[in-house]
């Protein structure tokens, strides 16, 4: 069991801080075109500081991680705390006092559309599980890495996604964005390389659209598979081209959850290399540098990313990262996560 366990906690950690190593490179370059980004940049291969009149980002520091690894650890802790089920009520009120305390240290409103709606149903009175009926954004996948830690890849795995979108959102597209990162990164911490890995995910996408509410828009499963033929036998630069172009890598789903998986093999999953290609691709860079980071740091481990990359990170705690990887794998491993 020791040894299982460190294997999986090397992976456990690999994806909360791969997943950091993405947001932080794409926060600077977040909302902008890729010809604005070579502008103001050049080609983005490390940590930069924001331009000075960006819309979100400016004063930053380069390496600072943003919503997408803030969110991801807070959810972890409502799920380490919550026991048998998944306490909306604390997530909700998780979500409000995080948003206060960004507001009270000067950041921006970075909650997404999805869950800012969702929060404002809630506190009007609305249920939790009827406020997230239309939350189709990226906000459910990009922050749903201590899921695939938590559960191991089966049907409980999906049905834990689909809970914690209940409150913000609870709609097909979105728990189908959800299901399929959540499944490569719980693969992942079983030991799979990406390549295998990915191999489930169209199949998790689809067992994810059988949850919440239908939303119309294009079939996540679907357009997971044509983003990975998309960029087949790719250069970075074509591969690159060809996301922005034909995917699209705006903040719903139906593009930048797939153009994730297109990054991640591109990288050939590799996390400091997804973090890269995800900054030069224009669009919602940090969530999608995020979430391809966090699946290729679950399919090779915190071991294999690069020491010098996350010395460079800046506004997280690495050892409180540690202890909650650690807290997740225990509770995968000791059969005490709920419906595992």
């Amino acid at each position: 069991m020791a040894a299982r366990e460190e294997i999986a906690f090397d992976r456990a950690l690999g994806a909360l801080i791969g997943g950091a190593l993405g947001d932080a490179m794409g926060m600077p370059t977040q909302l902008l075109s890729p010809a604005e980004i070579r502008t103001d940049y050049g080609f983005v291969d490390r940590f930069v500081d924001p331009a000075p009149d960006h819309p979100v980002s400016k004063g930053l520091r380069a390496g600072t991680i943003t919503d997408d690894t803030e969110q991801t650890l807070l959810l972890a802790n409502v799920l380490l705390k919550s026991g048998d089920g998944f306490d909306h009520h604390a997530w909700v009120n998780a979500l409000i006092a995080w948003e206060e305390d960004i507001k009270a240290r000067g950041g921006y409103d970075l909650l997404g559309p999805s869950t800012k709606r969702a929060i404002d149903a809630i506190n009007a009175g609305t249920p939790p599980e009827q406020a997230g009926r239309s939350g189709e954004t990226n906000g459910a996948a990009m922050r749903i890495a201590p899921v695939g830690i938590l559960v191991p890849p089966s049907d409980a795995l999906i049905a834990r996604v689909a809970e914690t979108c209940r409150a913000t959102h609870n709609t097909t597209i979105a728990i189908s964005s959800a299901s399929a990162v959540a499944t490569v990164i719980s693969h992942g911490i079983d030991g799979a390389d990406w390549q295998h890995a990915i191999g489930h995910a169209v199949s998790a996408a689809r067992a994810g659209e059988k949850q919440g509410h239908w939303v119309p828009g294009g079939t996540v499963a679907a357009r997971i598979e044509w983003a990975l033929d998309m960029v087949e036998d790719c250069t970075i630069d074509e591969g690159i081209r060809r996301v922005f172009d034909r995917l699209g890598t705006g903040v719903i789903s139906q593009e930048s959850v797939p153009a994730a998986f297109a990054v991640l093999k591109l990288a050939e999953g590799d996390a400091w290399r997804a973090a890269v290609i995800a900054a030069n691709l224009g669009g919602d860079t940090d969530t999608i540098g995020a979430i391809a980071g966090s699946m290729a740091g679950a399919c090779a481990g915190y071991s294999s990313l690069p020491k010098d990359r996350i010395d460079g990170l800046v506004g997280i705690d690495l050892d409180a990262v540690g202890q909650i990887a650690r807290a997740l794998v225990r509770a995968r491993l000791g059969g005490e996560a709920p419906n595992d």
